[in-house]
């Protein structure tokens, strides 16, 4: 069971997370979604934030973070409205993942072009070998905004943390933020590589499965102290604080 801080720890957390994305440059509009479950009573639905709909994540604060429940219903007297496509992802998989607490969602320029490859992402680089037997595929179906591909969506994820939406873009879980943070930085580092090594001549030189099969027990960065350690220095170098 994960022990959650507290929702004002949360939102601070997650408006910073927000903010870090611009930074970055993982922002596409007022589009895409950073969402993460807050406590709530051990018999009720699972309830978490989310963006409001209209805001760039560079306006985002711990404030204006909307809470709402696995249903679409606003709690503790949120008023701002969700991008209808973030609802759907966000509560099929909140519902499904006791562990996925964290889910964060992008369309970066090198994960849409990795989804959009029959082949997906190769375990051939040194990111890509990090996710070897931890990513998972969803055939695309149009903007996701129809509450019946939920199920499909939960299936295609499985009991995987990283999720290739294919012809779309990317989507990871993680027990935390800096946890998904780091494992989305993971993914996306992952096929940026695969992009530019595909662009140099010559064959790519593969990595044997049983390589494969011991790199992501051996990650440094694969540990949950580790993974706060990156995302707290990462909001310092940013100049992000709340």
């Amino acid at each position: 069971m994960i022990t959650m801080p507290s929702e004002a720890k949360i939102r601070r957390d997650l408006a910073a997370c927000y903010r870090l994305f611009d930074w970055l440059g993982w922002t596409e509009l007022i589009f895409n979604h950073i969402t993460v479950r807050v406590p709530t009573p051990e018999a009720g639905k699972p309830e978490y934030l989310i963006n409001p709909f209209g805001l760039h994540y560079a306006e985002v604060t711990p404030d204006n973070l909307v809470r709402i429940d696995v249903d679409g219903a606003p709690r503790a007297g949120s008023t701002g409205q969700v991008n209808r496509a973030g609802f759907v992802i966000h509560s099929a998989i909140h519902s499904a993942r006791d562990d996925a607490h964290c889910i964060m969602h992008v369309h970066t320029t090198a994960g849409c072009a990795v989804a959009s490859k029959e082949s997906g992402l190769r375990h051939d680089n040194f990111y890509s070998a990090m996710l070897y037997d931890d990513v998972a595929y969803h055939d695309y179906e149009g903007v996701t905004t129809n509450l019946d591909e939920q199920p499909r969506l939960v299936k295609s994820l499985g009991k995987r943390n990283h999720l290739i939406l294919r012809n779309h873009g990317l989507l990871v879980v993680g027990p935390d933020i800096p946890t998904t943070f780091n494992r989305l930085w993971v993914l996306q580092r992952a096929c940026e590589i695969q992009l530019a090594s595909d662009a140099a001549s010559g064959p790519n030189r593969s990595i044997p499965e049983s390589i494969l099969r011991t790199v992501p027990e051996t990650r440094v960065a694969g540990k949950g102290e580790v993974h706060r350690v990156i995302f707290d220095t990462m909001l310092r170098r940013a100049g992000i604080s709340f």
